[in-house]
């Protein structure tokens, strides 16, 4: 680190005031640069204060000094950059910014678009429209929210459309803009998706960002709460605990009425987050934060009872509950289990198979019984090695 960065970000003001002036009235690009470069080595209070001393500096004869500093995006620096050039605004600044906007890099495009999110004109929604589907998920992020500013609703339109498709892929994209567009009112469509996506734990992980879980109905929540357990440290990362707010969630439920369906995803919380503690490699680059908050609901839920717990679970072991794959992970009912062998879901019926393997009661009969309903033929080949 430099002196000069050493001394902006330190806690002298004889030190930070000067460098803070000289960054801004320079502009000193290579110190911002540099300072940027340091955005994941710095504490956020560190870089709050940064941006404020940085703000500070700023008026009406040095402003446009800061168009020198968008080659370099930082999410930490954004708001006091734009907030700073939107409080200036005028007709030229605008024309500049989308002349930027237009033939910049996504560093500055990324700036830009948050510009827009409060000037918006109408020249720049076209670009907004365009790179709101950026592969660049920060630029894509920004123009989204652009979008919701300027109040065009023919992507998000797109979108909700997306959500219908057969592709996997073009789902989770689909979902992903909703989220980022903050519209409330197609929650439903997305729980829908997850219902029937193969990727269906990386759409329910981006809901939260939408709605609180809490806020979902009773078995959206817990249908939600479910996909989200099982990404949990593969799909999304540990830290999302906190955004997720489990802990609330898990006490919540906890604390309520025990039901089938609450029975089950308790059950699938104890298996992961015994997992999450029990195996290294899960928490070894994670802050002592998102440590201690793993921990932290790991034993408020080992105050369950597994036995009861169990018990509900079981009444889930039918075809036409959304929590039936899950209750088989904990099922021990082998004849409830057998029962779904006459099911007309062949996915479910090999999952019912492998279960009645794992527990040892598999029989001929079962596999006779399996084979009967199923057409697919990969299917029928895994049934017959198993």
């Amino acid at each position: 680190m430099s002196d000069k960065l050493k001394q902006l970000t330190g806690k002298n003001p004889k030190d930070f005031e000067p460098v803070a002036y000289s960054l801004i009235n320079t502009p000193d690009v290579d110190l911002f640069k540099g300072l940027v470069e340091r955005d994941d080595y710095l504490f956020d209070f560190v870089k709050n204060n940064v941006a404020n001393r940085l703000k500070k500096n700023c008026n009406k004869d040095n402003y446009l000094n800061l168009l020198q500093l968008l080659k370099f995006y930082s999410p930490s620096y954004e708001d006091f950059i734009v907030s700073t050039l939107v409080k200036f605004a005028n007709e030229d600044l605008t024309d500049t910014m989308l002349e930027i906007f237009n033939s910049g890099s996504d560093d500055e495009k990324t700036y830009c678009a948050k510009y827009f999110e409060y000037i918006n004109d109408p020249l720049a929604l076209d670009l907004v429209k365009r790179y709101a589907i950026s592969e660049n998920q920060v630029l894509s992020t920004n123009c989204i929210y652009a979008l919701r500013a300027f109040g065009d609703k023919e992507l998000f339109n797109q979108a909700l459309e997306k959500l219908k498709s057969n592709d996997e892929y073009e789902q989770l994209s689909g979902a992903k803009f909703l989220v980022s567009y903050g519209d409330k009112s197609c929650t439903q469509e997305i729980v829908n998706a997850v219902k029937c996506s193969p990727l269906a734990e990386n759409i329910a992980s981006e809901l939260p960002y939408l709605l609180p879980l809490h806020e979902l109905n009773h078995i959206d929540k817990l249908f939600i709460l479910n996909n989200i357990i099982n990404g949990l440290g593969e799909v999304s990362s540990l830290s999302q605990v906190f955004d997720f707010e489990l802990y609330n969630v898990f006490d919540e439920i906890i604390n309520a009425n025990l039901t089938p369906q609450t029975a089950v995803v308790l059950l699938n919380a104890i298996d992961k987050f015994d997992t999450l503690t029990e195996n290294d490699e899960y928490l070894f680059d994670e802050s002592k934060e998102t440590k201690q908050e793993i921990f932290d609901i790991k034993v408020l839920l080992s105050s369950l009872n597994l036995s009861e717990l169990k018990a509900m679970a079981s009444e889930e072991l039918r075809q036409d509950s959304p929590f039936v794959f899950t209750a088989l992970e904990h099922a021990s009912n082998i004849k409830k289990v057998r029962n779904l062998l006459a099911c007309d879901n062949q996915t479910l019926i090999l999952k019912t198979v492998e279960v009645l393997k794992k527990l040892g009661a598999l029989t001929s009969q079962d596999k006779n019984l399996a084979l009967e309903n199923i057409t697919d033929e990969n299917i029928t080949n895994i049934i017959l090695a198993i």
